[in-house]
């Protein structure tokens, strides 16, 4: 199976009708449908209107057979009772007979019921006017209606998410193309929402409905984020830089992102403080590099690729030193002269009592130095007999200055091929080796080339990552497709930075990376999921902020990056992607098959 997907928002093949019907993802019956050419046709649309918006429908039985016309006769004989009990006037008085002429109009309105146009129609007006009282009144879970309005709370009940009642979302962007339609989204679906905005008393008084919570703030302040992440559960970072300058794509695109991450970390560090470190949120500390005591335990060695007599006439030397400087740093060097030679630092794990790695994603390790490529080494096995252990790596690379480097679990692979898949709970020994094979040329602060050899590495912490089911932090970022050629370079650069400061953070992530934006009504048609920069196509602002409202709650879009667009004919025998599935469904939970099968911590 190809990488991309093809995901339909509600498409279904019509048996006899001979053509498709297509639901939007956020609307409530047919609309944009062609006028039924036939009375077979008609039968067939109806038979899809759901049942939620009018609570009429048309019984099917194929495009129009003969045992049709007893169904159509019983749904015209409601629609006649509920007309007349309608008209019935409070006292009873005789009725004039109709005539002639108003017998033909009144069959015809009765008809007109069952028309699947005067269905979608009606249905798109309630909704309408259900939307113009909610957008001033807030949350849905707060929203008190009128008595006459029990068709519009009813309606309002089949968008709300019970996960939304107790969840907080902070939107960043919240005014941009994708935000105005993602906040509303949110509110719709039950989510208490709060808006991040550089300057609140210059937003129009009708950018944001009354009931979002706006807190002023920067992106590129972190001293102004600590208010805005109070209380929050979840992050969707939409914004983006208004200019082409390389500082405020700087500051927005990636001291942004790498800012609210850490904001967000902080506030959960805080609250499992509170938990007495008990909170489904917080690390497992596994080392801490604070004092010259923490780097007890830790064994510096030396070895070779080699084993034969080729180790001594290739061996120029390796030396590596693992210290508690005077600035407070715990400063793991040397360097490695010798052909296939390489150095390390190992030390046997100590965790709690009741705590195992299997609980956990992976690790997470906030070092500084020079820039060099490591590998992490797990051995697992019975810790009572080491010889029965088995070793399992991952390579990892870092910067200049100081970053956290994320590590999941299944990206550790088994030395031996044939030794089966890492199995967390009996990991007992963490490693971390330097050797100077596959390291790639940095240049230093002066601008001259840095000997691969030598390594220089400060490490602060390393922990284990929680396991999460959900997403923590949506970024829509962006392909690169509709960006004007002087730019594109400097837009993907400053991208792709925030982009890599997120999936080091640590947090449960979904990367989203759509097409050319285009003002057009969402769920009109078919996605495009994929996987290695290969689409070509746009898509509407409403579709992109309907799939960062589904990523919320959805398992699969947990770690996750993706490019999506909208659906496009590929060349004979060059098709980029496989149908997924047709969902009919009033959910419309088209995510979850789409994205189950695009691979995880990319």
């Amino acid at each position: 199976m190809s990488s991309a997907v093809r995901a339909t928002t509600a498409t279904t093949a019509m048996s006899g009708a001979g053509s498709f019907v297509r639901f939007k993802s956020e609307f409530l019956g047919i609309a944009s449908l062609p006028k039924p050419s036939s009375r077979g046709n008609a039968r067939a649309r109806v038979k899809f209107v759901p049942a939620s918006t009018t609570r009429a429908s048309a019984s099917t039985s194929g495009g129009g057979g003969g045992g049709g016309d007893g169904d159509r006769g019983s749904d015209r004989k409601k629609a006649t009772m509920k007309k007349t009990k309608v008209s019935e006037a409070p006292a009873q008085q005789p009725q004039p007979q109709p005539q002639p002429q108003q017998q033909q109009q009144q069959q015809q309105q009765q008809v007109s019921i069952v028309d699947p146009v005067g269905l979608g129609r009606r249905s798109r007006q309630i909704f309408d006017e259900v939307w113009r009282k909610f957008s001033g009144l807030g949350q849905i879970s707060r929203t008190s209606l009128a008595d006459g309005d029990d068709d519009a709370a009813l309606l309002l009940r089949e968008f709300a998410i019970p996960a939304a009642q107790s969840t907080t979302v902070l939107v960043v962007g919240a005014t941009s193309r994708i935000g105005r339609i993602l906040v509303r989204k949110l509110m719709l679906r039950g989510y208490s929402v709060k808006a991040l905005v550089r300057k609140p008393d210059q937003l129009p008084p009708d950018a944001l409905p009354r009931s979002v919570e706006v807190v002023a703030g920067d992106v590129g302040d972190p001293s102004s984020l600590k208010a805005a992440v109070q209380g929050c559960q979840k992050i969707i970072y939409c914004a983006t830089a208004r200019s082409a300058i390389t500082g405020d794509l700087f500051r927005v695109d990636y001291r942004g992102v790498y800012n609210l991450t850490k904001a967000l970390q902080d506030y959960n560090n805080r609250l499992a403080q509170l938990h007495a470190g008990r909170s489904s949120k917080s690390k497992l500390l596994l080392a801490k590099f604070k004092s010259p005591e923490s780097l007890q335990g830790w064994q510096v060695r030396r070895g070779t690729y080699f084993q034969d007599v080729l180790t001594s006439k290739y061996d120029a030397g390796m030396e590596a030193k693992f210290e508690f400087t005077e600035t407070g740093q715990a400063v793991f060097s040397g360097y490695v002269f010798t052909r296939g030679g390489y150095v390390e630092l190992s030390k046997k794990l100590s965790l709690p009592v009741d705590r195992t790695l299997d609980g956990y994603d992976g690790l997470v390790l906030s070092v500084g130095g020079n820039g060099r490529s490591y590998v992490l080494i797990l051995e697992a096995g019975p810790s009572a007999d080491t010889t029965q252990s088995k070793l399992y790596f991952a390579r990892i690379s870092t910067k200049i200055g100081f970053c956290r480097v994320r590590v999941p679990f299944s990206s550790f692979r088994p030395v031996k091929p044939d030794d089966p898949p890492l199995d967390p709970f009996l990991v007992h020994t963490l490693t971390i080796r330097f050797e100077p094979r596959r390291q790639r040329p940095i240049e230093g602060p002066s601008g001259a080339t840095q000997d691969l050899r030598s390594f220089k590495l400060i490490l602060e912490y390393i922990k284990a990552l929680p396991t999460g089911q959900e997403t923590d932090f949506v970024l829509v970022s962006c392909t690169g497709l509709g960006v004007e050629p002087s730019r594109r370079e400097q837009v993907l650069k400053a991208k792709r930075a925030g982009e890599d400061s997120l999936r080091r953070s640590g947090l449960g992530y979904t990367i989203i990376r759509p097409g050319p934006l285009m003002e057009e009504p969402g769920g009109q048609r078919a996605l495009i999921f994929d996987q290695g920069n290969r689409i070509s196509q746009g898509i509407s602002c409403a579709d992109v902020a309907d799939i960062c409202v589904k990523a919320l709650h959805d398992s699969t879009a947990r770690n996750k990056s993706f490019d999506v667009c909208h659906e496009y004919v590929a060349e004979q025998g060059r098709e980029l992607y496989e149908l997924v599935a047709h969902l009919p469904d009033k959910a419309n939970n088209y995510l979850t098959p789409a994205l189950s099968v695009l691979e995880k911590n990319t």
